[in-house]
């Protein structure tokens, strides 16, 4: 039998502790088994896309969660820990309240993707090459082709299609009425995003002129869509910021944010997060799928998923 000396036996009790302290730190560095809560809002690129984000996360041994969230409050349900991420932060419409969420605590930011986001009042192509309204994209054009516009719930006066009004409020009735054209023309909000689809389909096939709010990205890059150019924008140029209203919107980031915490629970899953980024096209495809191709949301970030396994699987490594 082979005698241990003093210094073996203090190799061995290190080499224990070392061992020891290895596997605590892979312990603690094991993503939470609580589910990572995200975000569904109201038009199709958002809700493809939390598909897709917790279908990457459930790769990778997370649980996941969806939960219906109003778009300009789930920054505080981050703030609170009621949410986990929101995927899809637009500078121009949900800036003030993500960074409002930031300064009172709670909220990181997670980075930005490489696409660039616009949010405006535009026509569809063929509005233009019908020559229903001559000058456009020129906003100054819509002083003199409002009665190619009007609806029955217009009262003779053109339509603006907006968005569900919780989206900007009042922004584009108070942008009419200081670009002095709120007596040719009036707001309408759409119930959803699939009401500005609808839109855009029944006045093609009616042949009548239609201005919608619209996004990019979005699947009508691909169909054909152009955005009124109207007067450039400033910080401070709304009214809601203290301005006179007249100027248009800006073009802007698209970022991701999460709860503080989501760092420390899921590291992994943060990590991966953090890496994912996508472009103006890949969104714009992730819309397509449904509104174009008329997939679920579910079904088509499953065949999204599929196809671009070299995209994201990187991202989860």
């Amino acid at each position: 039998m082979k005698l241990r000396t003093p210094n073996s036996i203090r190799a061995l009790v290190v080499a224990g502790c070392v061992s020891l302290l290895s596997v605590t730190g892979v312990a603690k560095a094991a993503d939470s088994t609580a589910p990572i809560v995200i975000p569904i809002h109201n038009w199709s690129s958002q809700v493809v896309m939390a598909y897709v984000i917790g279908g990457m996360f459930e790769s990778m041994g997370s649980n996941v969660e969806y939960v219906p969230a109003d778009s300009q409050a789930v920054y505080e349900s981050i703030r609170n820990g009621d949410v986990t991420i929101s995927h899809e932060v637009w500078q121009s419409t949900f800036g003030k309240s993500f960074y409002n969420a930031m300064a009172k605590g709670g909220v990181i930011d997670a980075g930005t993707h490489s696409a660039t986001t616009l949010e405006e009042m535009g026509v569809p192509n063929w509005v233009i090459e019908q020559d229903l309204c001559p000058g456009l994209p020129n906003w100054e054009a819509l002083k003199d082709c409002s009665e190619n516009f009007t609806t029955a719930d217009s009262g003779g006066k053109g339509r603006w299609l907006e968005g569900p009004q919780s989206w900007h409020g009042d922004l584009m009735p108070e942008r009419l009425e200081a670009l002095g054209l709120a007596d040719k023309w009036t707001v309408k909000f759409a119930g959803g995003a699939d009401a500005l689809w609808t839109e855009l389909a029944s006045a093609k096939k009616e042949g009548r002129g239609t201005i919608v709010f619209n996004w990019t990205p979005n699947f009508t890059d691909a169909d054909g869509f152009t955005f009124i150019e109207f007067p450039p924008y400033t910080d401070g140029c709304r009214k809601a910021d203290g301005g006179d209203g007249k100027c248009g919107s800006p073009k802007g980031w698209l970022k991701k944010a999460a709860n503080y915490k989501f760092p420390k629970t899921h590291p992994a899953a943060y990590t991966a997060f953090t890496k994912l980024d996508f472009s103006t096209t890949q969104i714009g495809q992730m819309a397509a799928l449904v509104d174009t191709d008329k997939l679920d949301h579910k079904d088509a970030a499953a065949k999204w998923l599929k196809d671009n396994e070299a995209v994201w699987m990187p991202w989860t490594k």
